[in-house]
């Protein structure tokens, strides 16, 4: 049987970070994504630093559901790449630390062609940051949205086991004119974390648009089936990042999930 275990990205609340671990906590989350560039300081990665951020966690008896870490260039782009994906890994290291098992980044373009200079450099990457991955026990998962899911399913397929994984945002994918269903048929063995995120397109004027959860195309009840072949342990972290009212939208989101 899936279980839902609850998550909210914490930068929907646009509060400051205590004040929105305590909302998190209200709205009924069991753990919260956090962002390592905006929310909390990479530079500081002290003893001290992480035992004060664990015990803001604890008080709201929150958990981390996923660390966001985005680069300003995807892994594809040979213009710093070293420094990308060393400050990866410490992102990486820092997640371990809070208890997190998953990191999430836009990786980057991945062509349709396997023999493309970009896709075999991103396979090389890829299996670097998952080897360093696999010794600290944290996964780096690719952002769905950019490509479809069975381009992305290529790249992770020619990657050494355990070093593919996926943070599957079905918003993004449709709102890219990608079909969420079918990434997530080919995703669902890297799924390592699930974004509750709904949108819809217009074919008429080609633009997408995200919208609250259930009011989208998105079939969130194939997904979970598709998640609960797979045994997927992870959590459903609800993203709203345009709405009037999101501390409520996201209650009702989370009370929804937890009926499921």
């Amino acid at each position: 049987m899936l279980r839902i275990r609850t998550a909210v990205r914490l930068a929907c609340f646009a509060q400051p970070f205590q004040k929105a671990l305590v909302t998190a906590a209200s709205v009924g989350a069991e753990a919260v994504e956090i962002d390592a560039r905006s929310e909390i300081d990479m530079r500081d990665l002290s003893d001290s630093a992480i035992r004060h951020i664990s015990k803001l966690l604890e008080d709201q008896g929150l958990g981390v559901s996923a660390l966001t870490f985005q680069t300003r260039r995807g892994y594809n782009v040979y213009a710093d790449l070293d420094r990308r994906v060393e400050a990866t890994k410490r992102a990486m290291d820092l997640a371990y630390r809070l208890g997190a098992n998953v990191v999430v980044n836009r990786i980057g373009r991945v062509p349709e062609d396997n023999t493309h200079p970009d896709f075999v450099m991103l396979a090389d990457v890829l299996t670097d940051i998952g080897e360093h991955g696999q010794r600290v026990g944290v996964s780096l998962a690719a952002r769905t949205g950019s490509e479809s899911g069975a381009i992305l399913a290529e790249l992770l397929q020619q990657l050494p086991p355990g070093c593919g994984a996926v943070d599957f945002d079905p918003a993004s994918l449709i709102m890219h004119g990608h079909s969420s269903s079918e990434a997530a048929n080919a995703l669902a063995p890297f799924i390592a974390h699930m974004r509750i995120k709904d949108g819809i397109r217009d074919i008429a004027t080609g633009r997408g648009e995200e919208v609250a959860f259930g009011s989208g195309v998105v079939d969130f009840d194939e997904i979970f089936g598709l998640l609960e072949q797979q045994q997927y342990a992870g959590y459903f972290t609800v993203d709203r990042e345009f709405s009037h009212n999101p501390v409520v939208e996201i209650a009702e989101t989370i009370e929804i999930l937890k009926r499921i």
